[in-house]
């Protein structure tokens, strides 16, 4: 099984989500984040003094998908968050050893 973490944009959010269930991959875990890439913030104005906002506000997206899934989840996760355009975020794919549901404490691909 593998965990992908996408960082997106906040408006592209709807799209990943429904391009992917309509792909047969639920459940997800959405959480707001700040940082900043290569994009490194922006400049704003606010009632007529300039400040940099540093930390650019995103959503990351975390899915665990079986490793066959794997290639499908990122081609479609790209397709739906691209705009083109600097600041469109980053996919991170780590190995993950076990997944337990709390619930009946089903293990591995099962509790998925």
């Amino acid at each position: 099984m593998k965990k992908i973490e996408a960082i997106v944009r906040h408006f592209k959010l709807e799209d990943v989500k429904n391009a992917l269930t309509e792909k047969g991959i639920i459940g997800m875990t959405i959480t707001e984040v700040r940082g900043f890439g290569r994009q490194k913030g922006h400049t704003e104005m606010y009632r007529g003094t300039e400040y940099t906002v540093d930390f650019v506000p995103k959503v990351k997206v975390e899915v665990v998908v079986y490793d066959a899934r794997l290639q499908t989840a990122l081609d479609t996760i790209v397709k739906a968050a691209h705009t083109g355009q600097i600041g469109d975020g980053k996919i991170f794919v780590s190995e993950l050893t076990d997944v337990v549901r709390i619930r009946t404490g089903e293990t591995g691909g099962d509790a998925l």
